[in-house]
């Protein structure tokens, strides 16, 4: 494997680590909206 082609893959890698931390991050917070709202209830 070239090193540019290591780069690209490295690239590539915290994309899709970023994505995942972005959904997790989202799902956090909506479970935490959720949890507010039927508490005030």
């Amino acid at each position: 494997m070239t090193p540019e082609e290591q780069q690209e893959l490295i690239r590539r890698r915290k994309g899709r680590n970023l994505a995942v931390a972005l959904a997790i991050f989202g799902f956090v917070v909506l479970f935490y909206f959720i949890t507010i709202v039927r508490m005030g209830d």
